[in-house]
């Protein structure tokens, strides 16, 4: 609730695994080192594991090291930090670990339970929990995704959770909706007259998100096997960040005003059938080749067996409403790509009528806004303008950009990109949920994707080959070209 006080504890269950390592605790130093943490804020991390103090705190020192990079360790920062840190070594699924906690946590507290663990476990330690009485109003409970497989299991997961947490003390994490650029996207629309207007079927022709990674897949095959890219990727990540190019303007920034246009969007999403899943969908599987000039295996190879779990996927979606009718919004994801990027094109509409003649005519392409999220973040808009110098008839025209550019704006000695927890740890210490996802989103977007599935399912669709280091199967090309469009690479 809104007239919750802020939190004052942090319990980081999983606080031995690599999350923990690499995200949370350099996340929860760099809040300390701007001054967001009070006096007085404590972080208990808990694992199985049992630890001495010190070995533990040398522990979290070399992962926030790591992250800090060449700027380092401020000293009088870690001393600070460090008093706030403790370890408890307890199973959290049992009353006894429980119980543990709660005496680490001590009275008078307002804690934050984050679950780094994995979803399976959320009602276990949940029920541990409740029984030790460490549920009380204030209290708030951090879940990262995925949340469940299918809709089915989110229910019961999201169900084993309601039992003990009420929904507005549930914050179910998706990190990409902390990056600055992702919450720039909601700046970029609603705070300028500029875009508003223009963002409709009227003039965008179609929208691109493109997720694309490097790396395989390697030991995270039995993850892997289960999830698939479509279940890891499509589901959250970029369900999400297609939700927030297409919602209608919400009434305010309160956090349920902007999920229920999310909502609307996931409720418009046309569902994929058994009939039209060949046209609209692709299904891949990387085998070996070169990526980042090294030789790479191959799905299979890594599995140590065959699969027919798809590491790639690219997706037509349309939104059945009046403001994005006919306007196709393609997604691909996958692993052992080119390179790391993941982006947001919107392509514009060409101008209805040219006024320009020869060569100036050939070189018009259409404007078009593209947001990277990573591995750098920018938006960008191209925009067409003419080409300085002369010409022996008429002029020559050219694209440029007109950037937006974080590190370019915010560029300098201190300048740092932050980690996107940091962001939604604050949000939660604030109890602000508005870049959280609530229960109905989860299980809207498993509905869709279901279908997807039992689509794939039931037209015997199987994962196409691609090559390590290639932008995935030749179905994914044809995919887009079918309505004479092409990626945008």
């Amino acid at each position: 609730m809104a007239d919750q006080p802020l939190a004052d504890t942090i319990v980081l269950f999983g606080g031995t695994g690599d999350l923990a390592q690499k995200m949370l605790f350099p996340s929860l130093f760099f809040l300390d080192a701007d001054g967001f943490l009070a006096d007085g804020f404590r972080i208990i991390a808990t694992a199985r594991a049992e630890l001495e103090a010190d070995a533990f705190v040398a522990q979290v020192k070399e992962a926030v090291g790591a992250r800090a990079g060449s700027s380092g360790l401020d000293a009088k920062v870690w001393d600070r930090f460090a008093k706030r840190l403790s370890y408890v070594g307890a199973d959290a699924t049992t009353p006894d670990g429980a119980k543990e906690l709660r005496a680490a946590i001590g009275e008078g507290r307002t804690p934050i339970y984050y679950l780094a663990l994995s979803p399976s476990i959320y009602g276990r330690v949940c029920k541990a929990l409740a029984a030790a009485d460490m549920a009380g109003p204030n209290t708030r409970i951090v879940l990262e995704k995925p949340i469940g497989r299918d809709l089915e299991s989110s229910k019961l997961t999201n169900a084993e959770v309601a039992e003990v947490f009420p929904e507005e003390s549930i914050f179910r994490i998706d990190h990409y909706l902390g990056k600055e650029t992702v919450q720039n996207l909601l700046a970029l629309r609603f705070a300028n007259t500029l875009f508003e207007p223009l963002w409709n079927n009227l003039t965008i022709d179609h929208v691109q998100i493109t997720v694309a990674e490097t790396e395989g897949v390697g030991d995270r095959w039995p993850y892997y096997d289960e999830y698939g890219a479509l279940r890891d990727m499509v589901q959250n990540h970029m369900l999400q960040l297609l939700c927030l190019v297409a919602m209608e303007p919400p009434a305010d920034m309160e956090p349920d005003s902007v999920r229920n246009e999310k909502v609307k969007v996931l409720r418009s999403l046309r569902p994929v059938t058994r009939a039209d899943v060949q046209t609209v969908s692709v299904r891949g599987q990387y085998t070996a080749g070169v990526a980042g000039g090294q030789s790479a295996a191959g799905y299979e190879s890594e599995r140590g067996q065959a699969s027919d779990t798809e590491t790639f996927v690219a997706l037509r979606v349309d939104i059945d409403n009046w403001r994005w009718a006919g306007v196709p919004f393609f997604l691909r994801t996958g692993k052992r790509l080119p390179e790391r990027r993941t982006q947001i094109a919107i392509q514009f509409k060409p101008v209805p009528h040219s006024i320009f003649d020869g060569a100036a005519k050939a070189d018009m392409v259409a404007n078009r806004l593209v947001i990277d999220l990573q591995p750098d973040e920018d938006i960008e808009l191209l925009l067409m303008n003419k080409a300085p110098g002369l010409a022996q008839r008429g002029m020559r025209l050219q694209s440029l950009p007109l950037s937006l550019s974080l590190a370019k704006a915010y560029s300098g000695p201190n300048a740092r990109r932050r980690i996107a927890y940091e962001r939604l740890i604050l949000d939660v210490i604030q109890n602000n949920s508005t870049l959280f996802v609530r229960r109905d989103e989860v299980e809207r977007a498993w509905e869709w994707i279901d279908g997807v599935a039992d689509a794939w399912r039931e037209s015997g669709m199987a994962p196409k080959p691609y090559a390590a280091g290639s932008w995935g199967p030749a179905g994914a090309f044809a995919l887009i070209e079918r309505s004479d469009r092409a990626w945008y690479d």
